[in-house]
């Protein structure tokens, strides 16, 4: 098939350093490509993914200030691209992206990254009809108030995450700095297990600055460390030679890549029961789901006993690059299928 794929504008496609969705769309991108697909990206110019990659915007705009603008700049300018090329699908991942192709003669499909509730709602209750969505976790897909084509989970390119033997004798945060993220219950839970904690973690907008101020800062010491933000190399050293990654996350996020990039390195999770935690999760075998402080603390104290192994083949068995292109090109394939009987009808 040809298969174009659109990512926002905010992020390069792979992220230099966090960006969950950029690092999915680039995986994706790079797995459909090496299963024999045509694949053409609309991205920013200074996207490095090695598929044929295409762009309005040299640099990605940054997510300090999403201007609607400048995302529907980017998203008319990739449609006239995409038509041009000439796909049999088009997987757009942007907000605006498919309301635009309502009025335009491509079959669309549309991953929704975010939640199905509060604003985020109202926009797929109006692509839903045109576009079919993809849901990326049960869970998400529990709280959808529209239709869902799919639940494809993500998954990682396994070369890039090598097995680590956890020898650091820490725990690791990773993710943004923010309270949904809980990086202040991670500092507390590591604290009462008096495990060494390192926090990798973005904190580029306001928010996020005056939560580390307020919350996080004044918990630092000896035994916390905040080492910034983080490339996927270091990002991979650290993840290896953690104890266990603390994601005691306080939201129903829909997926969360660090969980299953954590597990693909061998390292356990600790995790509190929200969102899609328990679908990637194994208590007791791949890490612990617990819904208190304390008894992440007190699992924290037994996380020697899991086995690694068992980490890395969970996501061998569910989450990899593989099955996550074999999910999509099977929702392309049914999305065409759909559209050429209609036509016939």
């Amino acid at each position: 098939m040809r298969i174009a794929i659109i990512a926002p504008p905010w992020v390069a496609v792979p992220p230099q350093a966090y960006g969950g969705t950029e690092t999915v769309i680039d995986t994706l991108a790079r797995g459909l490509q090496a299963a024999g697909h045509d694949v053409l990206l609309w991205a920013t110019g200074d996207s490095t993914c090695p598929v044929p990659t295409r762009w309005a915007l040299p640099r990605a705009a940054g997510t300090a200030s999403t201007n609607p603008a400048t995302e529907l700049h980017h998203v008319v300018r990739a449609y006239d691209a995409v038509l041009e090329w000439g796909p049999d699908v088009v997987h757009d991942h942007t907000l605006v992206g498919p309301l635009h192709a309502s009025r335009l003669d491509v079959p669309v499909v549309t991953t929704n990254h975010g939640p199905f509730t509060g604003e985020l709602g109202d926009v797929y209750r109006a692509i839903a009809p045109t576009s079919p969505v993809i849901a990326i976790s049960r869970h998400q897909a529990s709280t959808a108030d529209v239709p869902v084509a799919a639940v494809i989970h993500h998954g990682v390119d396994l070369a890039q995450y090598p097995v680590g033997d956890g020898a650091g004798g820490y725990a690791l945060f990773l993710g943004r700095m923010s309270p949904d993220k809980g990086v202040h219950l991670a500092i507390r839970i590591a604290r009462a297990a008096r495990v060494p904690l390192k926090i990798a973690a973005k904190m580029a907008e306001p928010d996020e600055h005056r939560y580390f101020r307020e919350q996080v800062e004044p918990l630092l010491g000896d035994d916390v460390e905040y080492v910034g933000e983080v490339g996927l190399a270091e990002k991979v050293e650290l993840l290896g030679g953690a104890i266990c990654l603390l994601n005691p996350i306080a939201w129903a996020e829909p997926f969360g890549m660090v969980m299953i990039e954590a597990l693909a390195c061998g390292t356990p999770v600790l995790a509190t029961r929200c969102g899609s935690v328990p679908e990637i999760v194994d208590d007791g075998r791949t890490g612990y789901v617990r819904d208190l402080e304390s008894d992440l603390a007190n699992v924290l104290l037994r996380v020697g006993d899991l086995d690694r192994r068992a980490c890395r083949e969970a996501v061998e068995a569910r989450f990899s690059q593989r099955r996550m292109v074999e999910d999509h090109v099977a929702l392309y394939r049914r999305v065409l299928a759909s559209r050429d009987l209609g036509r016939a009808a």
